[in-house]
């Protein structure tokens, strides 16, 4: 029987050094070849707290034109919030295969929620060295917990409480991005869904690989979403597209990494971008990371903001229901 997970067949792969010929990736994707050594730039750090607000969006305003990615700082999410999510998450990757499946994304769904391997088609039949878990967290009206481990017992306290410190930080990032675009502070989260805004979070769990130089976490892409919030662990091996070379990201304890994503792309008309990244993986140690997706509900529509666009800045994007921007982006067909 051919094993799907990559945790099983990290194990494997240890005891023999080599790993499994669809992990391999070609040398225009491989980290060892492609990895730029020189002098990195640093990815923009933003501290929440400052009480400068024009500050705070003028620096957000230049990360999203420049990176489309940045880190938060003095977020206002306790680090016991954060560490107690990363704790449970921990422990679900940590138990026995079996009991782990019983949460497996049912063939066939059409969501992404559950436990799995392969999220979206790949080019050349390869795999990525990441098994994951999905489900959304708010709003309560979108929760399913038929995918919300019961093992360990405080694992849904942990992702409630946690969500609830969250949702804070979106609501300020939704304006900051709103007033960085010369609008009102309430126009862009309006535009994606208001209240109805779906969070869907994702576990992912990279175990150690014997051939780090050849394989990939997760493929260089752009999220879907509108942006993402993201906590690590302290294994680094994000990486972020800039300037044609791929630098690796700065582990900045307890901040939060927000990626840009598609549909704030779309709704600025291309003034803010979508971050291309991608993930590395270590040869002793397990990365994980903890990305909650903010996205609008399936049947909203989205596309530039007409207070965007004028003769000198036409339309760049199709205006579309989110849920088939995201058929087209799993399924890697033209948008």
């Amino acid at each position: 029987m051919e094993i799907e997970r990559v945790q099983a067949i990290a194990l494997l792969s240890m005891s023999n050094d080599t790993i499994p010929l669809e992990f391999i990736r070609s040398e225009k994707e491989q980290p060892a070849i492609t990895t730029f050594h020189g002098p990195v730039p640093e990815i923009p750090t933003i501290d929440l707290s400052d009480p400068d607000e024009e500050k705070i969006v003028r620096l957000i305003d230049s990360a999203c034109r420049e990176w489309g990615i940045f880190q938060a700082v003095n977020h206002g999410i306790p680090s016991d919030v954060m560490s107690k999510l990363q704790s449970v998450g921990r422990e679900f990757f940590e138990l026995p295969q079996e009991e782990k499946e019983a949460y497996a994304k049912p063939p066939g769904s059409e969501t992404v929620e559950g436990y799995g391997t392969k999220l979206q088609k790949e080019v050349e039949g390869k795999r990525a060295w990441v098994d994951h878990l999905f489900h959304n967290v708010w709003p309560p009206s979108r929760i399913n917990y038929q995918f919300w481990p019961k093992n360990p017992p405080s694992y849904r306290e942990a992702n409630e409480e946690y969500t609830k410190c969250m949702r804070g930080v979106v609501d300020k990032l939704f304006r900051s991005l709103s007033l960085g675009l010369g609008l009102e502070g309430h126009v862009v989260k309006e535009a994606v869904g208001g209240e109805e805004l779906e969070y869907l979070m994702k576990i992912n769990y990279y175990p150690p690989c014997p051939r780090p130089d050849l394989a990939l976490g997760v493929v260089a892409h752009t999220d879907m979403c509108t942006f993402t919030v993201l906590v690590p662990n302290e294994v680094p091996g994000l990486q972020v597209f800039k300037d044609d070379r791929w630098f690796d990201a700065k582990y900045i304890p307890n901040a939060l990494i927000v990626h840009i994503g598609d549909q704030i792309e779309i709704l600025s008309n291309g003034r803010y971008k979508s971050v291309l990244h991608r993930t590395t993986v270590n040869k002793e140690k397990t990365r994980m990371s903890w990305p909650v997706f903010c996205q609008p509900p399936p049947e909203v529509t989205v596309g530039p903001l007409s207070q965007l666009v004028n003769e000198e800045n036409p339309t760049k994007y199709k205006t579309k229901k989110y849920k088939d921007y995201m058929y087209c982006k799993l399924n890697k067909l033209p948008q």
